[in-house]
């Protein structure tokens, strides 16, 4: 075993090149803070208010369309747009710098039940969501213009969700944005210093130590990952190196889907709640270069601490300072593989 006790150290992010701090001797610490809302998931599978719904209006005045399974369209209120304006921006001074960004923002509901997240989805279902988000992915990166696809989930209002309707956003830009950026440069690093694959490494270390995996299917490994920062954040990576999306087998797309409903449903059986996250697919960017070292990976980023209601704050010298984690992953990855893969809430 690997880990190094209950004494505060730091480990190594060599996908990020940074550190975390990790203290587990804070976890007995009482807690007086801000306490939550246990979220319960929706009751209504149509909200007439809801602006996601199939045939509902639109918060920007257009009409969805009677959409029976996968659902996509340009965000009405996109924070990227394909058109860049006439204006130039001259700053004052070189250290004023600025520069036009010009991108393309969609949003994918992914089904028409409003109760329903991944985790209440069957994999047939979720399935369909891999088949859209693959068919994005190759379709935005054929404008030309795209280096990169951004697929990414805000679960729940904890995590800023404005919708609770299941659904997530793809932003496509004009540039590698800088999380997909330092992951590019270390995995280059690697390959070139080594001649081996980050990620296929650094999954090779994970299945050795064994502590840290969740569950694997035959395509997929779930790994709390030894760099974690979130108390519960969980590395989704590719069993086979593949880059993107559109290299996975018809097998591998079953695979995908069979992995996020067995993944989002142990969090929502964890605190027995709507488990908020952050989820994102890292893959390899659409700037016409090879990208031999892209290894497809989902990041998932969990806020809760102890419970359903508390949260983990990045604050003080999280911001200041570095990362800082209480739990180590391998108590957090134990937990999770101690939950259940039947949802505690059926659905109906």
């Amino acid at each position: 075993m690997e880990s190094t006790g209950q004494s505060p150290h730091r480990r190594w992010n060599p996908l990020r090149q940074s550190w975390v701090l990790v203290s587990p001797h804070r976890t007995e610490r009482p807690w007086q803070g801000e306490v939550g809302v246990k979220a319960a998931p929706s009751a209504v599978s149509y909200d007439p208010e809801c602006y996601l719904c199939p045939g509902n209006q639109r918060a920007g005045g257009a009409i969805n369309p009677a959409y029976e399974n996968v659902f996509s369209f340009v965000n009405d209120y996109a924070a990227l747009l394909p058109e860049l304006p006439a204006e130039t921006i001259a700053p004052a001074s070189p250290l004023l710098l600025a520069e036009p960004a010009r991108g393309l923002c969609k949003v994918l509901c992914y089904h028409p039940d409003h109760s329903l997240t991944l985790a209440r989805m069957t994999s047939k279902e979720i399935r369909l969501v891999v088949d859209a988000w693959t068919r994005e992915y190759l379709e935005l990166a054929g404008l030309g213009w795209i280096k990169y696809v951004q697929v990414f989930e805000n679960r729940g209002a904890m995590m800023g969700a404005s919708n609770p309707h299941p659904h997530g956003q793809i932003w496509s830009t004009e540039f590698i944005p800088d999380e997909a950026a330092i992951e590019t440069q270390a995995q280059s690093d690697y390959l070139a210093r080594t001649g081996h694959c980050l990620l296929c490494d650094t999954l090779e270390a994970e299945q050795t130590a064994c502590e840290r995996i969740v569950f694997e299917n035959e395509h997929f490994a779930a790994v709390v990952p030894w760099w974690a920062v979130w108390p519960f954040e969980v590395l989704l990576v590719a069993r086979r190196h593949a880059r993107a999306l559109p290299e996975f087998t018809i097998k591998e797309r079953d695979g995908l889907a069979d992995a996020l409903k067995r993944l989002t449903t142990r969090f929502d059986n964890l605190f027995e709640t709507s488990f908020p996250y952050t989820m994102g697919f890292h893959q390899a960017p659409t700037d016409g270069e090879d990208h031999l070292e892209w290894h497809f990976h989902a990041h998932f980023y969990p806020p809760l601490l102890r419970s359903a209601t508390v949260r983990k704050f990045m604050v003080g010298f999280e911001m200041l300072g570095m990362p800082q984690r209480d739990i180590t992953p391998e108590d957090a990855a134990e937990r999770l593989r101690a939950c259940s893969e039947e949802h505690f809430w059926p659905r109906s």
